[in-house]
């Protein structure tokens, strides 16, 4: 039997709590706790040619659609947090970036990338503060996004 990790992890699915994010140019390597929301949808068309002789219709599909995703972090002191990036969306000055969120296997490798093309911040959460909690403060982020690629899929 082969102690080959890569041999060994064609057999089990990939843990999903091993990855990085990086936005643009800006940040590499970001820690978040949680990223959430990596769904993309064809929108169906329904067409009957006006000539068939059968009533159905032929079901086609059409323009892609992405939802957005939400990315969540601690907040920690003088972390820059996500409100800086909220700033140049209110005076509409924000630079649309490519986020790129990498699944790391057992070894450090990358595994699945998945590309958010032209994304930009539309919504971002505070922590929820309680008096009697004991959780951490997290901050989250809600990206909009153009489009998504996924590359690197592990020997698919």
């Amino acid at each position: 039997m082969s102690s080959n990790s890569s041999e060994n992890s064609k057999g089990w699915p990939l843990p999903n709590y091993r990855f990085k994010v990086d936005w643009g140019d800006i940040v590499q390597n970001i820690l978040f706790q949680e990223v959430s929301g990596l769904d993309s949808e064809t929108q169906l068309i329904e067409y009957r040619k006006g000539d068939s002789p059968d009533f159905g219709q032929v079901k086609m599909p059409g323009i892609a659609k992405y939802g957005n995703v939400t990315l969540k972090r601690g907040v920690f002191l003088n972390s820059g947090s996500f409100w800086k990036l909220y700033d140049e969306l209110k005076l509409n000055t924000i630079k649309r970036q490519t986020v790129t969120i990498k699944l790391i296997d057992e070894i450090g490798k990358v595994v699945i990338t998945w590309t958010l093309i032209n994304a930009w911040p539309t919504k971002i959460s505070s922590t929820d503060l309680k008096s009697d909690g004991n959780e951490v403060a997290i901050d989250s982020i809600e990206l909009a996004y153009e489009e998504l690629t996924i590359s690197n899929l592990a020997d698919a």
